[in-house]
C-alpha cells in the first residue's frame, strides 16, 4: 500500500497568479468510495462553536475553494471555507492557547456508513490554518438535536488522532475503523480554518427502512448502492449517475472523453445486496449535444457470476429520462451500463426489491457494523 503524505507547515504567501500553482496534493487510495458528506445526500454542518472569519457551511461545497485577493468585509479577508478567530490565553502572563483548546464543527453524514479516508483540505489557508486537526465519529440514528449529540451518553470514537497538518494542502487520512457513523465532530488545534472536507466511505443503509419501502431504486448511493469502475473519468465521476436527484447541469453527471476507436464505454455498480430489478431509467438531462448515443443494461449475480443482458443496446435522446419495464425481473448483485461509442449519461435508476437472501445478508452487516 502506497503511503500517504503527510503535509506540514506553511505555505509560502500568495503572490499572485493562480493560487493552486504551489498547492499540496496527493492521489488517496479511499477517494473512489462516495463522499459522505456531499451535501447532494442531505449531509450538513450542525453546529460549530465559532465561525466568526467564515462560515461553517463552506466545508461541504462540492466545488474546490476559491481565493480572491482583494474580498474583505467589516470582520477581515473572506476566505472560501471555516474559519475561526484567533485564540488566546487566561493572562498577560499566559497569552498563548491551552494544550487542550481548539474548536470544532460537527457534522451530519448525508448516509450513514463506514468511513475509509478523510480529506482536510486547508486550500489557501497559508498562514492560519490550524496547527493539528482531529476527526471523531459517533452512530445516533434517527434525527438528534444538537443537545442530544453534545449529550455525555453519546460515545465518540476516534477516526484521525491529532495529527499535525499543513497549509494549502489536502491532508489526507486513511480510516481503518469498521464501523457504521451518522456524525462526525471536526476538530482543529487550536484554531484557523479549513476549506473543505471530505468523507469517504460506503453507505450502510437501514434494512428496516428498505423494508418498508419494498420497491425502491437498488443501485442508489443513499440506499447503499456504489460503482465499482468505469471505462473512463475524463469529464465527471461515474458515481455522479447514482446521486440522489435529477441532473441540474452538464458535469453534474458522467461524461466521457470523445473516442477515436471502435470502442465503447461503461460503467460497473455494486447494488445495495442481492435484489430484484424490475424497471430501468437512463437519463441523460442536461447532456444535448454530448449523451450517449445507445446503451444497454447486464447484470449478474455475485463476484464470479455471468454477465447476463436485460436491456438491449437501446437509442436514447438528448436531455430525456428513459423508462423500461423488464419484462422479468432480473435477479443480482452487480449492474453494468454500456454506453455506445461514448458521451455520457447523468443519472441510472434500478428499480426492484431485496431478495429474501439479499435482505438476510444487509441485515446481518447493518448488525454487525452497529447500525
Amino acid at each position: 500500500m502506497t503511503a500517504i503524505p503527510s503535509f506540514t507547515g506553511d505555505a509560502n504567501p500568495y503572490g499572485g497568479g493562480d493560487p493552486y500553482a504551489d498547492y499540496r496534493t496527493a492521489d488517496f487510495p479511499f477517494s473512489h468510495h462516495a463522499d459522505l458528506a456531499d451535501r447532494r445526500l442531505g449531509a450538513s454542518v450542525i453546529a460549530a462553536n465559532d465561525e466568526f472569519f467564515a462560515q461553517r457551511e463552506n466545508l461541504l461545497l462540492p466545488e474546490r475553494a476559491e481565493f480572491d485577493p482583494e474580498h474583505f468585509g467589516h470582520k477581515g479577508k473572506i476566505m472560501d471555507g471555516w474559519e475561526t478567530r484567533r485564540r488566546r490565553g487566561v493572562s498577560a502572563e499566559h497569552p498563548w492557547p491551552a494544550a487542550d483548546d481548539h474548536d470544532w464543527a460537527l457534522i451530519r453524514l448525508g448516509a450513514p456508513g463506514v468511513v475509509r479516508g478523510i480529506v482536510v483540505d486547508t486550500a489557501h489557508f497559508r498562514g492560519n490554518y490550524p496547527q493539528a486537526v482531529s476527526v471523531e465519529g459517533a452512530c445516533v440514528p434517527g434525527s438528534p438535536s444538537l443537545g442530544e449529540l453534545l449529550a455525555d451518553d453519546v460515545k465518540w470514537t476516534t477516526l484521525v488522532p491529532r495529527t499535525p497538518v499543513g497549509g494549502h494542502a489536502a491532508n489526507g487520512f486513511e480510516v481503518a475503523v469498521e464501523q457504521c457513523f451518522t456524525h462526525l465532530r471536526v476538530n482543529q488545534h487550536p484554531d484557523g480554518g479549513i476549506a473543505r472536507l471530505r468523507v469517504y466511505g460506503e453507505v450502510v443503509p437501514d434494512p428496516e427502512w428498505l423494508a418498508a419501502l419494498g420497491t425502491f431504486d437498488v443501485v442508489a448511493l443513499e440506499n447503499g448502492g456504489g460503482v465499482e469502475d468505469a471505462s473512463n473519468l475524463f469529464y465527471s465521476p461515474a458515481t455522479n449517475t447514482i446521486q440522489p436527484g435529477r441532473s441540474r447541469k452538464m458535469d453534474d453527471g458522467w461524461e466521457t472523453r470523445r473516442r477515436r476507436d471502435q470502442g465503447h464505454d461503461w460503467i460497473r455498480y455494486r447494488l445495495v445486496e442481492q435484489s430484484a430489478i424490475r424497471a430501468v431509467e437512463i437519463d441523460t438531462a442536461c447532456l444535448k449535444g454530448n449523451s450517449a448515443g445507445w446503451a444497454s443494461v447486464s447484470v449478474k449475480d455475485g463476484e464470479n457470476g455471468e454477465w447476463r443482458e436485460v436491456l438491449p443496446r437501446t437509442r436514447l435522446q438528448p436531455d430525456t429520462c428513459h423508462r423500461f419495464v423488464l419484462p422479468q425481473a432480473a435477479v443480482g448483485t452487480h449492474a453494468r451500463v454500456d454506453i455506445f461509442p461514448d458521451g455520457g449519461i447523468s443519472r441510472l435508476r434500478l428499480h426492484g426489491s431485496l431478495t429474501e437472501e439479499g435482505a438476510a445478508r444487509l441485515a446481518a452487516r447493518h448488525q454487525e457494523l452497529g447500525g
